[in-house]
């Protein structure tokens, strides 16, 4: 379907307040990795400022935002979801800080940023930034304290990004359980929450979803799209990626009420 046709159909839909309907019983966590002044239509890990704040106001605006860790409450006592939405950020790119952050302030949203532990300050460059030569510079331990002070939560996504889906044993429980340490001995405070590097549904191990379990977190996210359901488990908890690809907010609603937002891969 032609992204302006959903454009037009969810914008009917949320206006029209059908959403209340489509997402009964559910909630939405969605994703951004980078947020900077402009973005390249083939970046999809970077949305430009002005969409980010579109998609905030949509956000405060159509569903109710708040803090992961409510969800993740919701989920362990049983309660009924109810069009809740949670803003996420993954890596601990440094414009979170320097362009998401005031957005956040300026429309009193919360958020949670997933931190890969030993690529904070320094000048790590991954592979798919590489790939595309150029290089994206990490926040400082200072600004990943500064969120936290603010009230942000900050939570944990291993130590190097690494694949789930192919390591095992002590080299998984090091990036699980040591990317835990690196945040709460910066923090000075407990990390509950945690996202799995890529995010798809083979980069992570029946195994290794154990050990995130014993490691004392209460959630595991992915990136596989998809809404929450009542009744679902806080280890299986589905994110909507937000990129380049998604022109308009009003095409995210009519993705997420429809359920056309789940990746099939």
């Amino acid at each position: 379907m032609k992204q302006a046709i959903k454009r037009l159909l969810g914008g009917t839909i949320f206006a029209s307040h059908l959403d209340a309907v489509l997402l009964r019983h559910a909630a939405v966590v969605v994703a951004f990795h980078r947020v900077q002044e402009t973005a390249e239509p083939d970046d999809g890990l970077t949305v430009s400022l002005r969409m980010f704040e579109r998609h905030c106001r949509f956000f405060r605006r159509h569903f109710r935002v708040v803090p992961l860790l409510e969800i993740v409450e919701k989920l362990e006592r049983g309660q009924r979801l109810d069009r809740e939405l949670a803003i996420t950020f993954d890596d601990g790119y440094r414009d979170n800080f320097e362009c998401a952050l005031p957005v956040l302030e300026r429309l009193s949203l919360p958020a949670t940023f997933f931190i890969v532990t030993q690529w904070m300050g320094t000048d790590v460059v991954p592979w798919w930034d590489k790939e595309r030569d150029v290089r994206h510079p990490w926040m400082s331990w200072d600004q990943v304290r500064a969120l936290h002070s603010k009230g942000f939560d900050i939570g944990a996504h291993t130590r190097t990004h690494v694949d789930l889906g192919r390591v095992s044993g002590a080299t998984a429980q090091q990036e699980i359980v040591g990317g835990r340490s690196d945040l709460e001995r910066e923090l000075g405070a407990p990390v509950a929450l945690f996202a799995y590097p890529y995010g798809g549904r083979h980069h992570l191990s029946a195994a290794n979803l154990e050990l995130v379990k014993a490691a004392g977190f209460r959630c595991c996210c992915s990136a596989i799209g998809g809404t929450i359901a009542t009744g679902g488990s806080p280890f299986h908890l589905p994110r909507v990626p937000i990129s380049t690809w998604h022109r308009s907010p009003q095409q995210f609603g009519f993705e997420v009420a429809f359920g056309r937002s789940r990746l099939t891969a």
